[in-house]
């Protein structure tokens, strides 16, 4: 009788090596592939971006929007920009804008007045006082600020006066000012933005332009005629530390 050979100590008999053991079912399967972005045509997802800009109480990004629809971010800016080209023509009187950082529509500047008209018209408009314009202005051109430093530049008290634009979300809290007594810093917000229509502080206007603007929303507001000509000259802003007319006490805590 022939002798057997021993297999060699750790080794496993043929006979035991099946293709099952020696290779797994995910080893054998294909690599999985990302899903590709679902398939919607150009003027499908063109109607997709104008009715959430619409319906959205906030400014949407392009980031936002692309994730909600699981499309490139490139092929939604496309798109963007021809509903944006879209409504810029003349037969629309409401346009896509980029304000906040996001995308919002709005009423168009040609027909401001009109529409000013009309709201007026139904209900009573909520408005600034011509302190909390002042205040306002202050604020936003000299970002980050102290209460004391704008009442300084606007030689009026003013506490209530913050407490309204506070309360209206248009000023925030900007920290401490790293001086004796640490008073509170403020500054502009997103919802500051939003109401002016600014894409940015960038586009704020000039000291004069602000100041014509109070001058002219005042005198609407009070049903007095701006006059034309020279006296229609914007007045000069008040420089730091330069005090203004006083401000009636029942303004102060408008």
């Amino acid at each position: 009788m022939e002798d057997l050979e021993t297999p060699p100590e750790g080794a496993v008999p043929e006979t035991d090596q099946t293709p099952e053991a020696a290779v797994s079912m995910e080893e054998l399967l294909p690599p999985a592939e990302p899903a590709p972005p679902a398939s919607i045509e150009d003027a499908q997802l063109k109607a997709m971006l104008e009715a959430v800009i619409y319906v959205a109480d906030e400014p949407l990004t392009l980031a936002q929007m692309a994730a909600a629809f699981a499309q490139p971010e490139e092929r939604v800016q496309g798109l963007l920009d021809q509903v944006v080209a879209e409504f810029d023509k003349a037969e629309h009187g409401i346009a896509i804008r980029e304000v906040a950082g996001g995308y919002k529509m709005a009423t168009k500047a040609e027909h401001h007045e009109t529409v000013r008209a009309f709201v007026k018209s139904l209900t009573a408009p909520l408005k600034l006082s011509l302190p909390a314009l002042e205040t306002l202005a202050v604020i936003a051109y000299k970002q980050p600020v102290t209460s004391p430093e704008v009442m300084e530049i606007r030689g009026v008290q003013g506490a209530g006066v913050l407490k309204t634009l506070l309360d209206r979300k248009l000023i925030a809290v900007a920290g401490r000012k790293n001086v004796i007594g640490k008073p509170i810093l403020y500054k502009t917000t997103k919802e500051f933005l939003i109401q002016f229509g600014l894409k940015d502080l960038s586009e704020l206007p000039s000291l004069k332009e602000f100041a014509e603007i109070g001058r002219m929303a005042f005198a609407t507001e009070s049903g007095a005629d701006v006059p034309a000509g020279p006296a229609s000259e914007p007045a000069e802003p008040l420089e730091e530390g330069q005090a203004g007319e006083p401000t009636p006490p029942e303004e102060q805590d408008e």
